[in-house]
């Protein structure tokens, strides 16, 4: 069902089978879309009126989020901006909600060896790639909390555009350049947690791929060499035959292009669910349909404690041009320095 709903939200089908998807979808989500849009306006209304009042830290939050559902590129946005930040001389901490991990309490302080099924997979990431502090929670705010005792001085939040519970300084909303908003319409008749008008609102727009529009900074994912899950080991994808592909991403085709554009054909593609948790099992007859079992890094963190010699990740870095990457850098450097420091 999943499968279907995101072919009617994004279309670039048969008109035959559009038209079927829009006879069985129309009239049951509709009138739920409606009312989506409904609760949305009016809670984003309350904290802007000051009627619910925003935990407001005393450094800058940067948002990162989206207006569709599902991934657009935007933890590889967290990392460059952490990585940027860093080389700024700032320290930065990043907070998530930590979706499909069960930590034992909340907040929860992310440690090297920290298992994604306590934190989820992207904070994980996040932290093994950047060694910035990493906290979780569903409440944003008591993250922050968290990681202001640990010497941060801006604080990034990998997703969390709608959570209006936290004031922010700057926004991103990063934009899937292929799919872009579907059909247009909120959930569940469309992909979009908010209308298309909130882009009006947001500070930086990024466009993950495809063709950057006007206000737009485009940014496309550049792979590296191979790392090897179990070891460690470095190498060229080039090096390796009968690749099996795999990814459990917002948009698994577009990991599956990445490896067509480094002029590999694997044996077998198989796409999973976002955030899916992987079993070993599983795994392993995956990967007997070939060579080598080649994931994202976001998979990878996932299936580490039991990985095999020839499962390997393809790391990738956010690529955004120096004009752009220049104007958001100095903005948030910017704000940091009206805040001042985070004990003044």
């Amino acid at each position: 069902m999943a499968a279907l709903i995101e072919k009617f939200w994004f279309g670039h089908h048969p008109k035959g089978f559009m038209l079927l998807l829009n006879v069985l979808f129309w009239p049951v989500f509709w009138p739920l879309s409606k009312l989506f849009g409904f609760i949305s306006v009016r809670r984003r209304n309350k904290y802007q009126t000051g009627e619910k009042v925003a935990y407001r830290a005393p450094v800058p939050v940067v948002v990162v989020g989206n207006i569709t559902a599902g991934g657009n590129g935007k933890t590889p946005v967290v990392v460059w901006l952490v990585e940027q930040l860093q080389a700024k001389g700032l320290k930065p901490g990043v907070v998530s909600r930590g979706y499909g991990g069960k930590a034992p309490h909340y907040p929860y302080l992310v440690e090297d060896k920290t298992s994604t099924d306590l934190v989820g997979d992207e904070p994980v990431l996040i932290r093994r790639r950047t060694g910035a502090p990493v906290a979780v929670s569903p409440k944003r705010s008591d993250a922050v909390m968290m990681l202001l005792e640990h010497d941060v001085d801006v604080i990034i939040t990998d997703d969390g555009l709608q959570h209006y519970a936290l004031a922010r300084d700057i926004e991103f909303v990063v934009i899937d350049g292929q799919r872009r908003f579907g059909n247009q319409q909120l959930l569940p008749l469309g992909p979009l947690r908010e209308a298309c008008d909130r882009l009006a609102d947001v500070d930086f727009l990024i466009c993950n791929g495809g063709k950057a529009q006007k206000n737009e900074a485009p940014m496309h994912l550049q792979p590296s060499a191979l790392i090897n899950v179990k070891t460690g080991e470095r190498c060229s994808i080039n090096e390796l035959e009968n690749i099996v592909a795999m990814a459990g991403i917002g948009h698994p085709p577009r990991f599956f292009k990445t490896l067509e554009e480094l002029g590999v054909t694997p044996v077998h593609c198989q796409p999973f669910t976002d955030h899916q948790a992987f079993s070993e099992m599983e795994l392993k007859h995956l990967a007997q349909q070939g060579q080598h079992l080649v994931m994202t890094e976001k998979d990878a963190v996932k299936c580490h404690a039991f990985a095999q010699s020839n499962w390997w990740y393809v790391p990738v870095d956010a690529v955004i041009p120096t004009s752009n990457a220049t104007a958001i850098i100095n903005r948030i450097i910017k704000v940091k320095e009206e805040y001042g420091s985070p004990s003044a």
